[in-house]
Formats: structure tokens, C-alpha cells, sequence
């Protein structure tokens, strides 16, 4: 089966087939670097991430570019009132998102940044003016003439048609001579930060960064464009309006587009304080493979709502993945094979790839690894697992963990950095007492463990109950959780 995705251009599901034979050119808007990046902002991010995986796993080739939009309004405007250049004030917060995107799994794309590629974008800007499709003010801006796109609308469906001047498509603060135009180029206010260019000076508008930006590193045309659901315009209408002027080429082939999420049934607000960053989320204790797990447990095109109970469901769920493996990984098993087991993971794989090819169905894949999971167990409980049962079922769980990033127990020094870096801030009353204990639970090493966890079996062994009694205990002080059962005894972090 091959992948089908969402087109939002064609609004259809349609089969993915790459311009270019197995190589899959894509593009996704990144973060506007004036703050930390919020919950809302990663769910876009990890379903790129999710998809740029997908392919790899598929036999694809990935170039996946990422812009990083370094100077827009708002930068300027916090810049200028810090008393610091943009680059300097951005740099703070472009380390803080790519420390946070490597928190939560999301593997670095190529990026591009607007401030190194503005002498291409001014030379864009003037081609569009020579071909009359832009026009300059007196003020020395430029914009794009909507009038000389007649497909304008293509991507969000909406109709201008009869809109008339004064109702506006683009919210900037220059003047223009139709209310429907966009700004490319933006004249320079009073203290504000500039470049001198071939068309004046001045800087570029979001739009104009990511056509030439993206256009420069994969081509006048390439296969996906990616970007959160609030882009769709008037931010990608109007890439596609100016990159089609410019080329006279289709721009993108697709059109991935994630939606929003809320935050306990409502919509994410300052005002309503639901409002979290990544390290907001850490600092009150829940582990980044837990965020991780949750930003992929719904569906890309559904929307989210994104619960601190849920929160604390996926850390179970990861949770019993970990001990699954582990489970698998230090077993003692019987010789030979079943050939149940070794059905029941090549099935899962099948479940799983079924349901990321179908528009990327992250629920019915994680469905399909929880069933493999339930059964493997219960057949383990029973004796029904041999000694080369156990490499199909770890490889299902890899295949599984090359696209969602989970399994790996990372998560202590992960959160050990976020409270280095609140206490660095001055953030320490940020510091709840969970994420203290979950960094207790993650000083302990799985080698250190299973140590404790030999001793303990030994003790046992013994009838010495009051040793194996207090090493139980001290795990316990430590975050770790000992069940003695039937097959032995296993172990979990909190």
C-alpha cells in the first residue's frame, strides 16, 4: 500500500508519489524566534517530524528544510526596546527552540535563515517589478499586485473576487495602493533594523522569506510544503501567488497541514492560563517522552486536546512499552520458536505501516503495537515466548520507536537540563517537587538497577525477605517501582 496524505490544495486524500524518483523534497515553516515555542507550535513540529520518519522508514530519500524566521515585526519591535541587534536577540531563543525540538525527539532538518538570504530575496523582489506583478510606494516599501494572480485563493478557498478596498487580506502597518496586496518589502521606521539592498532599504516580508528561501534550497518545484493549519493563509496563499509569478512553475505538490490543538477543551490563551511552553511542561514534572507521546496519540488533521491527564496516560503507555522491551531484553527463554509470536509481530508491523500510509493515522498504529504488546504478554505469562521469539518482537518495536521516539529512557538528563536552565533564569519556584522526584528516579542507571534487582532475586533465593524487603524499599525512595510476580520480578521508573 502506498502512502496517501491530505492534499489541502486538492482539499482530497491523494496517493504521495515524489517529483523526483525516491527522493522527497520538503519544505515546513519553523518557528518566528521572539520566544519560547508553545505546546500548540510542537504539535505542527512532531507531525512533520513524524512524516519526514515515515518516508525515510518507506525507502524515500528526505531533504526536509526548515526556515527560521529571525527578523519579522515583533523581533524588530523586542529588539529595539532590549537595546540589542536582532541577531543577538534571536540567537537566544533559535538555541532555546532547537534544544526543545531535540528534547521532544525531532530530528534537526536543514535550516535556513531569513537574515542569510537577504540580497536573493531583494533580487526577487525586483524581478516581480520589472514583470509589473509588484510596484514600489513612497516610502520605499514593495508590494505584490493580487490582481496579477488570478488563481489567488487556490489553497484556502477563499473567494476575493468581489472584495473590495479598504477590507483587508494581509495585516501590515504600510501603505499600499490595494487594500488586496501584500507586502514583499518593508521601508525601515525609525530605529528599527534595516539592510541595505539592491532595491533600498529595508527588510523582507514572512512571505517573501520562505518562497526564496525554499525555492533556493530545494527547487522551483518540489514535492511537499508543511506548516500548521493557521498558515494556510494568508501565509501560503501568498508564497504560492508570489513563487508561481516568479517561476511560472506549480510551487508545492502537496500541502501538509497540521491542526491546532486545545488545551483541557480550550483553546490555548495567555489570558485563560493554559498557555505552555515545552519547559513549562518539564519543570512541573512530566517527561518529554510523555509530551512526545501525547502531541502524536490524535491524528495530525484531528484536532488535540492536549490534558494533564492525558499527559500522565502517555507516560504510562511509554512506560509499558519500556518495561515490554526490558521484559523482552533480560528474559530467560526456552529454546526454539513459536510460530504465533513471530505472526503476531510481522502482523503488527503490517498494522502499523497500514495505518501511517493511511494520511498518517498515528492512533491506529499505536493501536496496532499495544495489541502486539497485550498478547505478547499474556503469552510470556504462560511460557508461550522462545529464545527466537524475542529478536521479531524487539524488531517490531523498533520499527515502531523509528517513527515515534519513545523508548529510548533519556528522559532524566532531558529534564535534568530544563532545571539547570530555570535556575540559570531565576526560575526556581518554576521547580515542582514531581520533576525533582523524576530526576531522583533518573540518577538511577538501568545497569544499577538490574544490579539491585540480581541482589534482590538473590536475597529472595535465600529467604532472606527482610534484605530483598529493603532493597524493594530503597528503589522505591529512588523512583523505582518493583512488582514481584509470577515470572519473576520486574521493575519500572515512576
Amino acid at each position: 500500500m502506498a502512502l496517501r496524505l491530505f492534499n489541502t490544495m486538492s482539499s482530497q486524500i491523494e496517493e504521495f508519489h515524489p517529483l523526483r524518483d525516491r527522493e522527497v523534497r520538503m519544505y515546513a515553516c519553523g518557528p518566528t524566534v521572539y520566544d519560547y515555542g508553545h505546546i500548540g507550535n510542537f504539535r505542527t513540529f512532531v507531525a512533520v517530524d513524524l512524516l519526514r520518519r515515515f518516508f525515510r522508514q518507506s525507502g524515500y530519500t528526505v531533504r526536509h528544510v526548515m526556515n527560521i524566521t529571525d527578523v519579522d515585526d515583533k523581533i524588530i519591535r523586542n529588539a529595539a526596546r532590549d537595546g540589542v541587534s536582532v541577531q543577538q536577540y534571536t540567537a537566544k531563543y533559535e538555541k532555546a527552540f532547537l534544544e526543545d525540538a531535540a528534547m521532544i525527539g525531532i530530528e534537526e532538518p536543514t535550516l535556513v535563515r531569513a537574515t542569510e538570504h537577504i540580497p536573493e530575496m531583494a533580487a526577487f523582489v525586483a524581478t516581480l517589478v520589472e514583470r509589473g506583478i509588484a510596484y514600489r510606494t513612497d516610502d520605499g516599501s514593495y508590494y505584490f499586485r493580487i490582481a496579477k494572480f488570478p488563481q489567488y485563493g487556490k489553497l484556502s478557498k477563499k473567494d476575493f473576487s468581489g472584495m473590495l478596498d479598504g477590507a483587508r487580506v494581509d495585516v501590515d502597518e504600510y501603505d499600499k495602493v490595494s487594500a488586496r496586496d501584500f507586502a514583499l518589502w518593508k521601508a525601515p521606521k525609525p530605529g528599527e533594523a534595516s539592510w541595505d539592498t539592491s532595491i533600498g532599504t529595508g527588510r523582507p516580508g514572512w512571505h517573501l522569506e520562505c518562497s526564496v528561501m525554499s525555492m533556493g534550497a530545494l527547487g522551483e518545484s518540489f514535492d511537499l510544503h508543511a506548516g500548521g493549519e493557521d498558515l494556510i493563509f494568508p501565509h501560503h496563499e501568498n508564497e504560492i501567488a508570489q513563487s508561481e509569478s516568479f517561476t511560472g512553475k506549480p510551487f508545492a505538490n502537496f500541502w501538509f497541514h497540521a491542526r491546532f490543538l486545545l488545551v483541557e477543551g480550550e483553546k490555548m490563551s495567555k489570558s485563560l492560563g493554559n498557555f505552555f511552553t515545552l519547559r513549562d511542561l518539564v519543570l512541573k514534572g512530566h517527561k518529554p517522552s510523555s509530551i512526545r507521546y501525547l502531541l502524536t496519540s490524535v491524528p495530525y488533521r484531528n484536532q488535540l486536546n492536549f490534558t494533564f491527564d492525558g499527559l500522565k496516560q502517555a507516560a504510562v503507555s511509554v512506560e509499558r512499552l519500556r518495561s515490554f522491551r526490558l521484559r523482552l531484553s533480560s528474559g530467560t527463554f526456552a529454546d526454539g520458536s513459536n510460530s504465533e509470536m513471530k505472526a503476531l509481530a510481522a502482523q503488527a508491523v503490517e498494522r502499523m505501516t497500514a495505518a501511517l500510509d493511511d494520511d498518517l493515522n498515528t492512533a491506529q498504529a499505536q493501536a496496532a503495537i499495544f495489541e502486539m504488546v497485550r498478547q505478547a504478554n499474556a503469552a510470556f505469562d504462560m511460557g508461550g515466548i522462545k529464545k527466537d521469539d524475542v529478536a521479531p518482537l524487539l524488531a517490531a518495536l523498533a520499527k515502531f520507536d523509528e517513527i515515534f521516539a519513545v523508548l529510548d529512557d533519556d528522559d532524566g538528563p532531558k529534564m535534568k537540563r530544563v532545571l539547570e536552565w530555570a535556575q540559570a533564569e531565576g526560575r526556581d519556584k518554576e521547580v515542582s517537587d514531581a520533576l525533582r522526584e523524576a530526576l531522583q528516579s533518573g540518577q538511577r542507571s538501568d545497569a544499577d538497577i538490574e544490579k539491585k534487582i540480581g541482589d534482590m532475586k538473590d536475597a529472595r533465593s535465600a529467604r532472606d525477605f527482610k534484605t530483598s524487603d529493603a532493597i524493594r524499599a530503597e528503589l522505591a525512595d529512588a523512583g523505582i517501582l518493583v512488582e514481584i510476580t509470577k515470572d519473576g520480578i520486574r521493575w519500572r521508573r515512576k
